[in-house]
């Protein structure tokens, strides 16, 4: 991803922004131009909504062969969490690296993601932990 867009889509990134359709009331992350459910009604009538960032385990996975950019995290969770509007979403797991299952609830926190290179920009984003 280059930086341009990573810009770009800070604001729906950093505060977990998407979007729901008037007319089915299905939720989307990220936002999308118009509902696949419900086409041309919906073109220019998305309406904009912030999650609560909270919500549940889907389904994850243990990583132990990670790309470059992650091998110093190693061993992490990456899971679908299905967050409590609706939406599911792909995040890496944080704070509990044991005991993570299928139902658990989680709670979006905001960390670093990755650095290009020790003098090259720093990525934040969303990831979860597990809801006290």
């Amino acid at each position: 991803m280059g930086v341009a867009r990573f810009w770009r889509e800070n604001r729906t990134r950093y505060n977990l922004i998407g979007n729901r359709c008037p007319t089915c009331e299905k939720a989307f992350f990220p936002p999308r131009e118009l509902c696949p459910t419900c086409h041309r009604q919906s073109i220019g009538k998305m309406v904009e909504i912030q999650f609560s960032g909270k919500g549940k385990i889907y389904s994850y996975s243990d990583v132990h062969d990670a790309p470059t950019d992650f091998s110093d995290q190693r061993p992490y969770i990456m899971a679908i969490v299905e967050l409590d509007e609706g939406p599911r979403i792909t995040a890496q797991i944080v704070d509990a690296i044991d005991g993570v299952e299928i139902g658990m609830p989680v709670e979006m926190v905001f960390r670093k993601i990755r650095e290009e290179s020790p003098e090259g920009i720093i990525h934040y984003g969303y990831k979860f932990k597990p809801a006290l």
